[in-house]
């Protein structure tokens, strides 16, 4: 796993021991297993984003300060110059470029998410407290939300419930990019 992926467990793992959470009652809470939130925790599974979305709504901290080990600051307005939003690297297949990382207590999280193409399907589903909005600027996104699969061309966008489980993929042997805003 990556230095970042490790980081960000420590983080996970110190803000539960800080709020005085067991890892029982993390995954009695979170509905999963004790020894998914040990994984994540070690920092030796991949740690998905709406995992980190619901650690840092249930303990009250920033995402991005998750994320990134860093406050954000910024009260008023915050600008993100084109190729300076820093990069989370989580699975192989997706990137995320957090747009609004400097800018504190936040209603939304904003992403440009890059997903590179695949032999095999992401099998794995995620989901998370709030809404999410995607807004398809490259290349075909194929959506699964709770069974139904949606096709996302260029220009096309979806409004979700994101408390269902959901995955997305590339499409057409091709990388797709895509806005995605978390409102929770």
């Amino acid at each position: 796993m990556s230095e970042n992926i490790k980081d960000i467990a420590k983080r996970i793992k110190e803000l539960r021991e800080i709020n005085k959470e067991t890892i029982e009652s993390l995954a009695k809470d979170l509905n999963l297993s004790v020894e998914t939130i040990k994984e994540y925790e070690s920092g030796n599974k991949d740690i998905p984003i709406g995992f980190l979305y619901q650690i840092a709504s249930k303990f009250g901290a920033d995402l991005t300060t998750l994320i990134t080990g860093n406050e954000p600051r910024l009260v008023k307005y915050s600008i993100v110059r084109k190729d300076k939003a820093p990069s989370i690297e989580r699975r192989k297949e997706y990137k995320y470029l957090d747009l609004s990382y400097n800018f504190i207590n936040k209603k939304a999280e904003t992403f440009l998410v890059t997903i590179e193409p695949k032999d095999n399907e992401n099998e794995n589903f995620y989901y998370h407290e709030g809404q999410e909005f995607d807004y398809v600027l490259e290349g075909t996104l194929g959506v699964n939300i709770d069974g139904n699969e949606i096709i996302l061309n260029e220009g096309d966008s979806l409004y979700f419930n994101s408390g269902y489980k959901h995955r997305m993929r590339a499409l057409n042997n091709k990388k797709v990019k895509f806005l995605a805003i978390i409102i929770s």
